[in-house]
């Protein structure tokens, strides 16, 4: 088939050979589509991760604000019981 009536390759043996290739790439677009959907679900897991670690360091936080709250109610307590305590004016300052 080629100019000089030479056959270099037979019509059928490339059509075999570019079906082959064809085959081959669907399955390699199978495969990646495959590991595309596992790394899909794969992120979604993480977001839902990411999202509860966010929640519970939300959580301490808010718990580290009461406590410092809870700290400067106790501080406030202990100085209006030393202002109102009764002091004899004898006795030395601590």
């Amino acid at each position: 088939m080629s100019r000089k009536g030479r056959v270099l390759y037979h019509p059928e043996a490339v059509r075999r050979l570019v079906d082959s290739m064809r085959a081959d790439l669907h399955a390699q677009h199978f495969a990646h589509l495959c590991e595309l959907a596992d790394l899909k679900r794969e992120v979604d897991a993480m977001r839902a991760e990411l999202a509860q670690l966010r929640e519970l360091r939300a959580t301490v936080r808010a718990r580290h604000q009461v406590e410092a709250e809870l700290a400067d109610l106790h501080r406030q307590r202990s100085l209006a019981q030393a202002w109102t305590a009764p002091r004899d004016p004898t006795a030395p300052l601590q």
